[in-house]
């Protein structure tokens, strides 16, 4: 369980980008660094977490963490991994209602170590993934739907046109490799997971109207932001602003100077609704906010994957997880072009640090502590 924790909360101060860099950075710790998991579940556990709905780099920590000692260390798991980004979104609340809003230029050279780390992994998964006929159609083809198309469901699309293509096109297998993935979760657990899942959908509201409390009106929009939005961080900003912004709990303006700072955060992009809930409500709002945006993850994690390990092994259902998973690549590839790299290359000086960096991880398999050293200080190389 410590080993769990600390694991996970360097990676929480570390993993800066958004949710397509928490993949890649979990991606080289967690199967090239420490091996706790194959590349073959590595890949089946992120195409089942990009089906799902809420924060899929959250849901794929909290699986690393459950596959490696249990429910419990899931949730430590999580803790270790989010704890970071939930005090500095609060803390940035504190400055800003204080009017003091520290200078976040320098995080620029974060997000282009993130760029290349990405890049890096995506380009390992292609080598490593299986090969196959259909395999480069697939990958570019959702990567162009999912640019062309940026809408709150596109994903979950991508993902269920492939499944189809992945049952009625390809050919079943029968000497496909046996996969161990293992949820030690009792039935009991995910049978009451997916309950409470749906029941709180219609609870919440029923108590939000009939009680008239801020903390109920905070805990049901926060809850159905994270259960109804797919495709990650970045697509639960419209429904976010739709409930605080439009409600009058806060003013524009306050709310994309938190999401910037957000972007600017290593850990998850849904800790954005700790500073929300901070600014909206105090202290109280801003644990209201927080576990109730990640409360759906859990109960869907602990819920579906017990049902998944009983299904996934079908021969039919490998063709289709083969499937999803060159979905899941296309969609990672299209967030890498946007926003990973837009949000990060402006000019030809970061194209150079961003070819560099990504040179130093191929070629001479520079570890990730010195790139991050050196994307740190490259703002303040900039000649130009």
């Amino acid at each position: 369980m410590k080993e769990v924790f600390f694991t996970f909360l360097k990676l929480g101060l570390i993993s800066f980008g958004g949710p397509t860099a928490h993949l890649a950075y979990f991606y080289q710790e967690f199967v090239i660094r420490k091996k706790w998991i194959s590349e073959e579940v590595y890949k089946e556990l992120l195409a089942v977490c990009q089906f799902l709905p809420g924060p899929a780099s959250s849901q794929l920590g909290i699986c690393i963490g459950t596959l490696r000692s249990g429910w419990k260390a899931g949730c430590i798991a999580w803790f270790g991994f989010t704890l970071p980004s939930i005090l500095l979104m609060v803390g940035f609340g504190i400055l800003l209602k204080s009017n003091i809003v520290p200078d976040l230029k320098w995080i620029h050279g974060l997000k282009l170590v993130a760029a290349a780390v990405v890049a890096h992994a995506i380009l390992t998964m292609w080598k490593n993934s299986k090969d196959h006929t259909y395999k480069i159609y697939m990958v570019i083809g959702s990567a162009l739907i999912t640019l062309v198309f940026s809408g709150a469901f596109t994903q979950l699309i991508v993902i269920l046109i492939g499944a189809g293509i992945g049952f009625f096109l390809f050919k079943e297998e029968t000497d496909l490799p046996y996969v161990s993935v293992s949820f030690s979760v009792p039935k009991k657990i995910a049978f009451w997971s997916l309950g409470f899942f749906f029941l709180l959908l219609f609870l919440l509201p029923l108590l939000k109207s009939f009680s008239g409390l801020l903390s109920f009106a905070i805990s049901d929009s926060f809850y159905r932001s994270g259960a109804l939005v797919f495709g990650g961080g970045h697509v639960v900003l419209p429904l976010l602003e739709n409930e605080v912004v439009r409600q009058g709990w806060l003013g524009k303006e306050e709310f994309l100077a938190g999401y910037g700072a957000a972007q600017a955060m290593p850990g998850p992009l849904f800790t954005f609704a700790s500073y929300l809930g901070y600014m909206i409500s105090g202290y109280g709002g801003a644990i209201l906010s927080t576990a109730f945006v990640f409360l759906p993850s859990f109960l869907l994690v602990f819920g579906f994957f017990p049902l998944w390990e009983k299904i996934r092994n079908y021969p039919k259902m490998r063709t289709v997880i083969d499937a999803i998973q060159f979905c899941a690549l296309g969609i990672l590839l299209s967030a890498f072009c946007t926003p990973v790299f837009t949000s990060s290359v402006y000019s030809a000086y970061d194209l150079f640090i961003f070819c560099s960096l990504f040179s130093l991880m191929i070629f001479l398999k520079v570890p990730n502590w010195l790139i991050l050293i050196i994307g740190l200080i490259s703002p303040f190389l900039n000649p130009f």
